[in-house]
């Protein structure tokens, strides 16, 4: 059994417990947390399980990694904290272990990934004999491993879109919908998120990952950014109210462009109420899913809906996506110390899994 940490419990990291704790191959040895509220309470509570795990969240990273773990889940947030979160992972590494994490975008096409970021990294892996692999929350098998697989039942391709498709209202990250993405806030506020080059910042690396699958040579990555207001005041379950004339939904588009065209499209429509923009895309049950289009011949489309937490379509995109990374851990542990993409990374099947009930 691969002796396993889960950092951070959050939306990521419960779903993280939860996998780690059902992979046949995996043991969850500590979970690490930052609120002292949490210091001391089972994992199986703190996920979300009927219940205990026999594991108690601590604070106490240095006795956490002293002790040797094979591997990492890195859960906690690098949206706000991204060099603090790479120092994180930095001393994981350096302490050996295989670490896996959706918090640093930067990492996720490593190739290309600025100096500041995957310098530390590398040096970390040399002294430790770690590897990390760096996957989206958005979820990353959305943006590169599933178009690819479904690309190649095309005939001929025009286009590759793949499109995340959310209602916030059920999503628990208040700091993040509200002043990251900028959900409740003046027509006039400029969330961080949707600032020009952000988004190629964040997905620019799944676009020149599937160009590079695809074999084809990208002129540039462009951006295309629409915001709508609320019509009216709403209240969510999770986050209170959202005023009438604030923003109310998203849509972008990070776009790879190929002689001149667009031919892999990420794009992101998000809203805060089913009611904001009812003319953009929407999901088949109102909440949520990622969807993959095709536009060629013959036209293709799959969309994948996702639930967990009760009917949480949020949640369900981000367990999804820790499937992925926690399914990797096995795979990681046995390869050769490095920086690995979602490439590099098969896609297995889920060997051990099938009728297999949470302990």
């Amino acid at each position: 059994m691969i002796s396993t940490v889960v950092w951070g419990t959050g939306n990521v990291g419960r779903a993280a417990v939860r996998a780690v704790e059902a992979h046949p191959a995996l043991k969850l040895v500590n979970v690490l947390v930052h609120n002292p509220e949490k210091v001391g309470r089972d994992a199986g509570d703190l996920s979300g399980l009927d219940h205990q795990l026999g594991v108690a969240a601590t604070d106490d990273i240095d006795a956490v990694l002293a002790a040797g773990p094979q591997a990492v889940v890195y859960a906690a947030s690098g949206d706000i904290r991204p060099d603090e979160a790479l120092d994180d992972i930095v001393r994981a590494l350096r302490a050996g272990a295989v670490v896996v994490s959706p918090a640093l975008y930067p990492l996720y096409d490593h190739r290309n990934a600025p100096p500041e970021f995957r310098d530390p990294v590398l040096a970390a892996i040399a002294e430790g004999g770690g590897s990390l692999f760096a996957s989206g929350v958005d979820p990353g098998w959305g943006n590169d491993v599933l178009p690819l697989l479904i690309s190649g039942l095309g005939t001929t391709i025009d286009v590759i879109r793949c499109q995340e498709i959310f209602d916030y209202s059920t999503y628990e990250q208040p700091d993040s919908v509200r002043y990251l993405v900028g959900m409740g806030q003046p027509m006039d506020y400029e969330p961080l998120m949707l600032m020009e080059t952000i988004p190629t910042m964040v997905w620019g690396g799944q676009i020149r990952m599937m160009a590079r699958a695809l074999g084809v040579e990208l002129d540039e990555i462009r951006e295309t950014m629409a915001r709508r207001p609320l019509e009216s005041t709403v209240t969510t379950r999770t986050m209170g109210e959202f005023e009438a004339g604030t923003q109310g939904a998203v849509r972008f588009e990070v776009q790879g462009i190929v002689e001149g065209e667009a031919r892999i499209v990420i794009e992101h429509v998000t809203r805060i109420h089913p009611s904001c923009a009812p003319d953009w895309p929407t999901p088949p049950d109102g909440t949520g899913a990622h969807r993959v289009i095709i536009e060629g011949r013959p036209r293709i489309e799959v969309t994948i809906e996702a639930s967990d937490e009760g009917e949480n379509r949020s949640a369900g995109g981000n367990a999804t996506a820790v499937g992925r990374l926690v399914g990797a851990i096995d795979w990681l542990v046995d390869a050769e110390p490095g920086i690995y993409d979602a490439l590099d990374v098969p896609l297995r099947p889920a060997v051990g899994k099938l009728g297999r009930k949470q302990r």
